[in-house]
This record gives structure tokens, C-alpha cells and sequence, in this order.
């Protein structure tokens, strides 16, 4: 019996691996592989991506860049046209940050940048990188600190460059008093401690008027820069937004909450990454996305703006390093999945931040529809499913950003009635961005 069980084993043995699936292909003991089983769109899958438009999150104020210190190489219209249009082929930026320039050539340079960008919706806000020299305790642009006893001339003087904005037609969204008052440079600058900063904002921020205010931005966004402002019920009120930079700054110290608390947005007012290296270069520049989607689902931040954007480094080229000059850059495309579609008075709604390994997604409302970004940072295509709760659109249009895809529109995919979902292939290192249909 013991032989007769020990044949049929081994001739079992031999038929499983003789074996062949419909292909004509051998395979391991078993028989056949089976094929895949296709996921039915009309189940919930325990990695859905849920997004809830009735759980909001922050106001949406803009994305943005800077074009101060132009001096030799002012932007052109068509410059202007790729980064603040919001047609085909334009990133779609609602925020331009100039300087505040203490002489008359630079100030008509920041003035024609800011008309241009104004004219094609944006926003502006102003940064003053040093006081004028005579209100200085060195008297000279670079280093110093502003003079106790010129606060109130500086005041004035913020308070006048917003006039003279508004007087030729582009009135500032915000004025901040000072670049990185906490970094001490060798080039055009002014040293703030925090108790300087409080001072100025709680004595003086009062007579500016023509614009709303924003105390120094921080290089780091640290939060004892502001802290005793926002801390000091008199200084406080001055401040409509807090703003700052995040140069060497840990993710997890990207909330502010204090200043939250205090019902202040925040704005990431100047970054960039990689300033060596090619904006062109993939999957670097899809890192730019990750960066926004920390900035707003983490730091909470209302608006975020990029340092020059034109620059090899920046949204459009300037002919260094790989990059033709005025043509969107990959990383110009990446912003471009956010900026487009995202425009200001958008709210960031709630949104499962990573679904799954790799996969990070967040959502905003405006305009009646919601957008949805989702960013796919892994080698493989991923398979995702997203359910809107409570939506009444029937579809969603697709737009992806690849290392062969430029903010490609796709074909719309049709989202499931009976439980609000849709299924979508993510590309491998890929940006795409689903913007609801009616």
C-alpha cells in the first residue's frame, strides 16, 4: 500500500509540473496560474483615497513666485504670459511677490512686473529686503537693524510704496516689514529680533493702512520670530497674515499653530530646491509636488510661493542648465497641477493624505467643483480608488504630469453613482489631477 501511495505522489509531482497555462507556458506544481481578477469598480476597496467636501480645511490664497532683483533682465510679456496666463501651455500662478526697492530704477522694474502679472489675475505682495540706509544703524543697505527712532518714517514708508502701488493700478494684497529679519547675510538686508518685530507691529503696524500686513519672514519659519507678536493682544491685531520661509526646515515643524489659534493665515513666501540642478530633471522635479502637498496638508499654509520663476531651477527656463528660456519647465508643469486648477478662494477640504505606500493625495473645493491631486512617487503604476462623499458630479477629468507627460488632459472617467467612487491607474512617478464634471 505504502508503494502504491508513493507512485501516484511522484506521478502527481511530474503531471504538476508538465503542466501548461493557455499561453503555452510551463508552470510550478499547481496547474495554471490563475488570471487576475479585474477590481469591480463598484466596491469600496480598503485603500480608497476618501474625500469629504463638507470637512474643510484652510482658504486657498494662491501659488506663486518672485521676480525681484531683475535689474539687468526684466521679465517679458510673453515671460509674463507663461507664468500668470492660465491658457494651454501656462502654469497658471495667482501670486507675484516683488521687493520693496528703496531706489526709483528698481521700484519702475517690481511696478511693470506687478501690472503685468496683475493683469492676468494675479495677486501681489511686497517684500522690503532693508529699510532705506538713513533709517538704519550702520546707514547702509546690507546688515543693520532699523533705528528705534525711525520706526514710525519706516512705517510711513511701507505704508507710501502701497500707495504708490494702488495709485498705478496694482494694490498689494500683503506688505511684510522685513526679508529673513532672523538671518544675518552679506548682501541687501536688516537684522529683527523677535522683541523688534513685536515693537514695530505693536506701536507702529497701525499706520499701515493702504494694504494688509505681515510681521518679518522668518528664513525658517521659526515660530519665535512672531510668537511675542502674535502673544501681545496689541500686536497682534496688526497682523493679518504670517508669512515665512523653509530653507532647512524639518516637515514636522511646518505647522504653526499659534498662530492658527489666532486665526492668521499662513504663507510659504519663498523656496526653492536643487538651485544647481535642471528643473527639467525627472523624477526631481515631481519632488517640487510633494513639497506643495506637505506645505498644504501639514503646514496648513494658504498660499505658497516659489523663489524666481524664471530661473533654471524655476517654472519657466532661462537657457542654463537644459532649460530653454521662457518655456514651462517640468517642475513649472508640476506646479501647474495645483496652480490651474486650484485658484484663489479655493478651500482645502478633507482628504486620506496616503492611501497607500507612496501615494499622496489632497483635495480642495471652489467654483462649484472639487480637485483632487494625487501624486504617485513609486516606480510602478498604481491602482487607486477615490471616493468623493456626497458629490453630484457624474465624472472626472484627468490631468497627468509624467516624465513623457506634460499636464496631459485624459479621458473622463465616470465615477460611480451608488458609491460615489472612481477607479485610476497612477502612473509611475507621476502628478495628476482630477477636476470633478457636472
Amino acid at each position: 500500500m505504502k508503494r502504491i501511495k508513493r507512485f501516484f505522489l511522484i506521478l502527481t509531482v511530474i503531471l504538476g509540473y508538465s503542466c501548461s497555462n493557455d499561453n503555452g507556458q510551463t508552470n510550478t506544481v499547481g496547474g495554471p496560474e490563475p488570471t487576475p481578477e479585474p477590481t469591480d469598480p463598484t466596491v469600496l476597496q480598503s485603500d480608497a483615497a476618501t474625500i469629504t467636501p463638507a470637512e474643510t480645511e484652510q482658504n486657498i490664497s494662491g501659488f506663486g513666485a518672485a521676480t525681484v532683483f531683475r535689474l539687468n533682465s526684466p521679465l517679458t510679456t510673453s515671460d509674463m504670459d507663461k507664468l500668470f496666463g492660465n491658457d494651454e501651455g501656462e502654469v497658471g500662478l495667482s501670486i507675484l511677490r516683488i521687493r520693496v526697492a528703496p531706489d526709483d530704477n528698481a521700484r519702475a522694474i517690481e511696478l511693470e512686473h506687478a501690472q503685468l502679472a496683475a493683469e492676468r489675475g494675479a495677486k501681489i505682495m511686497a517684500t522690503p529686503w532693508s529699510p532705506p540706509a538713513e533709517m538704519k544703524t550702520n546707514n547702509d543697505l546690507i546688515g543693520g537693524s532699523l533705528k528705534t527712532e525711525s520706526y514710525e518714517d519706516y512705517a510711513n514708508y511701507l505704508n507710501d510704496f502701497a500707495a504708490y502701488m494702488e495709485t498705478n493700478g496694482v494694490p498689494l494684497e500683503v506688505i511684510s516689514i522685513q526679508n529673513e529679519g532672523d538671518y544675518e547675510v552679506s548682501y541687501e538686508s536688516c537684522n529683527w529680533s523677535a522683541v523688534q518685530v513685536r515693537d514695530f507691529m505693536r506701536d507702529y503696524g497701525g499706520l499701515i493702512t493702504n494694504s494688509k500686513l505681515m510681521p518679518s519672514e522668518s528664513f525658517q519659519f521659526r515660530h519665535e520670530h512672531t510668537d511675542l507678536t502674535l502673544n501681545d493682544p496689541v500686536a497682534e491685531v496688526n497682523v493679518d497674515i504670517v508669512g515665512g520661509h523653509i530653507y532647512g526646515t524639518a516637515v514636522a515643524d511646518y505647522p504653526y499653530p499659534l498662530a492658527l489659534e489666532k486665526g492668521k493665515e499662513l504663507w510659504m513666501t519663498e523656496h526653492y530646491t536643487t538651485s544647481d540642478r535642471s528643473a527639467n530633471l525627472w523624477p526631481d522635479a515631481l519632488l517640487v509636488g510633494k513639497e506643495i502637498h506637505n506645505c498644504m496638508t501639514i503646514g496648513q499654509y494658504s498660499a505658497y510661493i516659489w523663489w524666481y520663476g524664471k530661473r533654471y531651477y524655476g517654472f519657466i527656463g532661462d537657457g542654463e542648465e537644459g532649460t530653454s528660456s521662457g518655456v514651462v519647465t517640468k517642475r513649472g508643469y508640476v506646479m501647474s497641477n495645483f496652480s490651474k486648477f486650484i485658484r484663489p478662494g479655493y478651500t482645502r477640504i478633507d482628504a486620506d493624505e496616503n492611501p497607500q505606500t507612496g501615494v499622496s493625495v489632497s483635495a480642495y473645493s471652489g467654483e462649484g467643483r472639487v480637485v483632487v491631486v494625487a501624486i504617485n512617487q513609486s516606480e510602478q503604476t498604481v491602482e487607486q480608488q477615490f471616493v468623493i462623499s456626497g458629490t453630484n458630479s457624474t465624472a472626472v477629468t484627468p490631468y497627468v504630469t509624467s516624465a513623457n507627460q506634460n499636464l496631459e488632459i485624459q479621458e473622463s472617467v465616470a465615477i460611480e453613482s451608488g458609491i460615489d467612487a472612481f477607479l485610476y491607474e497612477l502612473p509611475p512617478n507621476s502628478i495628476t489631477t482630477f477636476v470633478t464634471e457636472d
